[in-house]
């Protein structure tokens, strides 16, 4: 089983909001995706969805962008973006998806060898655009992820590779340690894959180590719209 990843796609089909107007990346981006998925992925494989899936306010228009997935190959698991503004109930929303399409909200779920974690999580103190207003929200999301590496550990045995997908980057522009590069050690992680981040000024490490770990960022536009082969270390 091979585990890829990409993140911040920004569909919207049923309301079309064209990406292009942020540069030449974004052209035909969904099926320069699609064409490198088919290739690379097998049936067998996972494919990670760091958030930001789909501009849809409702739950009905970001089901008509999950028709996206449903012709892709592998098993697909997601996460909740800050725009992902139709994530509500998480029980109903797994009840409409397609097969082989699974949500994590501060949980987690196991494939094979391989158990999967993930929060949406937030700026972190030590970032530019960090505010007072945020640190209520960085906390609860510290919470959260606690919550998800709970589960985690329930479902992960002797043997058993753990990757934690959060949406924001898990660290500020200078890649200091905090609550969440805490956590994410503390729980023996073998890879964190997160997204979020955009364009030429955003720090653009596409694979960084820290603390013996590496950390994927994997944002569509960052990653010339191509799956992102995920490598946890042992």
């Amino acid at each position: 089983m091979n585990i890829f990843a990409i993140s911040d796609l920004h569909m919207s089909i049923a309301n079309p909001k064209p990406m292009d107007i942020f540069g030449t990346k974004w052209n035909n981006y969904l099926e320069k995706i699609a064409s490198d998925w088919q290739e690379k992925v097998t049936d067998d494989d996972v494919v990670i969805i760091a958030g930001d899936i789909s501009w849809a306010m409702t739950t009905s228009d970001a089901l008509k962008d999950f028709e996206f997935f449903k012709g892709l190959k592998g098993k697909k698991i997601f996460i909740r973006g800050n725009h992902d503004y139709w994530w509500k109930s998480i029980t109903r929303l797994r009840e409409q998806m397609p097969e082989n399409c699974f949500l994590l909200q501060n949980d987690a779920i196991k494939i094979e060898k391989t158990v999967f974690c993930g929060s949406r999580c937030w700026i972190t103190p030590g970032s530019p655009d960090f505010k007072q207003a945020d640190q209520k929200i960085y906390s609860r999301e510290i919470e959260r992820l606690k919550i998800a590496f709970f589960r985690a550990n329930q479902l992960r045995e002797e043997g058993d590779d753990l990757i934690c997908i959060l949406h924001f980057p898990p660290f500020n522009v200078h890649r200091d340690d905090n609550e969440v590069t805490a956590l994410i050690s503390n729980n023996k992680v073998n890879a964190v894959v997160y997204g979020h981040l955009h364009g030429k000024e955003s720090r653009t490490d596409k694979v960084l180590i820290k603390n013996q770990i590496p950390y994927y960022l994997t944002s569509c536009d960052i990653v010339d719209n191509k799956l992102t082969l995920i490598e946890p270390l042992k």
